[in-house]
C-alpha cells in the first residue's frame, strides 16, 4: 500500500514502523490507510496481543500531517483532501478505542498528527530526545487530529495554553501533565521491542505488564532536560483562564511579577508575532468548547473546522493555505495573515468555525464511536 509504514508480526506483537525519515515520518494518506488496515486486520487475529508504535530514523516519530500535500491538493481545487482527514480522524479513534495494548514510542519530534497517533495509546513511552507539541497555530491551522479533546482534558488552562501557542515541550513536562505515562532512554527502545516480541506471553494484560514493568526498572536517561511547566502553572491558568485572546494578551503585557514577567513577554511576544490571530482565537474556543465533548464529537467537530480552514465550506476567511506557503513552501516566514492582529478578529469570524451541525447527515464520522 505504502513504502512509508512497514508491518509486522513478531512474536505475538505487531509492529507499525513508519518509514518516511527525510520527512520526519509526516504522515501521507496511504500511511493512515495503512496503519489502519494493519489495526483491522490485528485486532481480529488472536496470535496478536499488542500493538507497538514506533518510527524509523533518529530524529521522530512522527512530525504531523504532510501539510505540503495539503497546499497542492488545496491550490490545484481539489476537494478530496477531506477525505484524509475522515481517514486520519477515524484512525485517531480507532487507536484509542482498539481492544488491545497500543504501545506508542514517542522518541523525538512527536507534533500535530503524530500526536494524533499516539495520545489514544494504553501506553505513551517517551525519551530525552522527546520533542513534544501541537504547533499548528503557527501555519494558519487548530490543533486538530483529536488535539481539542486531549488538551481539554489537561489540568486548568494548560490547554487553552498549548493550544494556541503551540511551545515545544520535552518529557518531564509530558509526564507531569498526562500528555505521556513513562519516560526511558531512547537506547533502551530496540530492547523493549525485543523483549516484546520475544516474550511468551498468555494475554494481551501479560504484554501490557511487561512493558510497564520495563519502563519502571528503567535507569533514568541521561541528559533528561528539566520541565519548564509546573512552576509556571499558576500563571497560566491566571492568565490563558482570561475571557477571549485580547484580555489574555493584556493581562500577559501587564504582568509585573518578576519571576513571571520574562516569561509574560516571551508569550505576548510569540502570539502577535509568529501565530495566526485568527487561528490563535479559534483554538481558544475550540479547546474550551471541546470540555463538554467526547473524542468521538470532537473529532466530528474538527472534521467541519477544518472545512473551514481550507474554504470547502463555501465561505471565505480561512488561512491554513498561506500559512503553510508562508512557513513551508515559499519559506519567506511572512506569512499574509486575514486580520493585522489579534484585537481585530470580530466573534462572528471564530464563530463561524463552529457553525456546523456534528451530526448532520453530510459528516462523514457521524457514526464514529457508535
Amino acid at each position: 500500500m505504502t513504502d512509508f509504514v512497514r508491518t509486522e508480526i513478531r512474536g505475538r506483537i505487531g509492529f507499525i514502523t513508519l518509514t518516511r525519515p527525510k520527512a520526519l515520518n509526516a504522515l501521507s494518506h496511504d500511511m493512515i490507510r495503512a496503519m489502519a488496515a494493519a489495526l483491522d486486520q490485528w485486532c481480529d487475529d488472536p496470535k496478536v496481543l499488542g500493538v507497538v508504535l514506533q518510527g524509523e530514523g533518529e530524529k521522530g516519530l512522527c512530525a504531523g500531517g504532510d501539510i505540503r500535500y495539503f497546499h497542492e491538493a488545496v491550490s490545484a481545487g481539489r476537494t478530496d483532501i477531506m477525505d484524509f482527514f475522515t481517514d486520519e480522524y477515524r484512525l485517531n479513534y480507532k487507536i484509542a478505542s482498539y481492544p488491545k495494548p497500543y504501545i506508542a514510542l514517542m522518541d523525538g519530534v512527536v507534533m500535530g498528527g503524530g500526536m494524533g497517533i499516539s495520545q489514544g495509546a494504553t501506553l505513551r513511552i517517551v525519551t530525552e530526545a522527546t520533542r513534544m507539541a501541537m504547533p499548528e497555530t503557527a501555519i494558519g491551522l487548530f490543533p486538530d487530529v483529536g488535539g481539542g479533546f486531549f488538551l481539554a482534558n489537561l489540568a486548568g488552562h494548560l490547554g487553552e495554553y498549548l493550544g494556541t501557542t503551540g511551545i515545544v515541550f520535552g518529557a518531564v513536562d509530558a509526564c507531569e501533565i498526562g500528555l505521556a505515562d513513562v519516560v526511558v532512554p531512547r537506547t533502551s527502545l530496540p530492547e523493549l521491542c525485543d523483549r516484546l516480541a520475544n516474550g511468551h506471553w498468555q494475554d494481551s494484560d501479560a504484554v501490557l505488564d511487561a512493558a510497564r514493568t520495563f519502563a519502571r526498572e528503567s535507569l533514568p536517561p541521561a541528559g533528561l532536560a528539566p520541565g519548564k511547566l509546573a512552576p509556571l502553572r499558576s500563571v497560566i491558568d491566571e492568565h490563558f483562564g482570561l475571557a477571549d485572546m485580547p484580555a489574555i494578551l493584556k493581562g500577559l503585557k501587564l504582568e509585573a511579577r518578576c519571576e513571571y514577567s520574562g516569561w509574560a513577554e516571551e508569550t505576548e511576544d510569540l502570539l502577535r508575532t509568529k501565530r495566526s490571530p485568527l487561528m490563535t482565537c479559534v483554538a481558544l474556543e475550540q479547546v474550551r468548547r471541546a470540555r463538554k465533548l467526547s473524542l468521538a464529537d470532537e473529532l466530528r467537530e474538527e472534521w467541519l473546522m477544518m472545512r473551514s480552514v481550507f474554504n470547502l465550506d463555501g465561505r471565505t476567511g480561512a488561512e491554513g493555505v498561506e500559512g503553510i506557503r508562508a512557513m513551508v513552501i515559499d519559506k519567506d516566514h511572512k506569512p499574509r495573515w486575514q486580520h493585522a492582529n489579534i484585537e481585530a478578529v470580530k466573534p462572528e469570524d471564530v464563530a463561524r468555525f463552529f457553525g456546523g451541525e456534528r451530526h448532520g447527515a453530510d459528516n462523514p464520522l457521524l457514526t464514529l464511536g457508535q
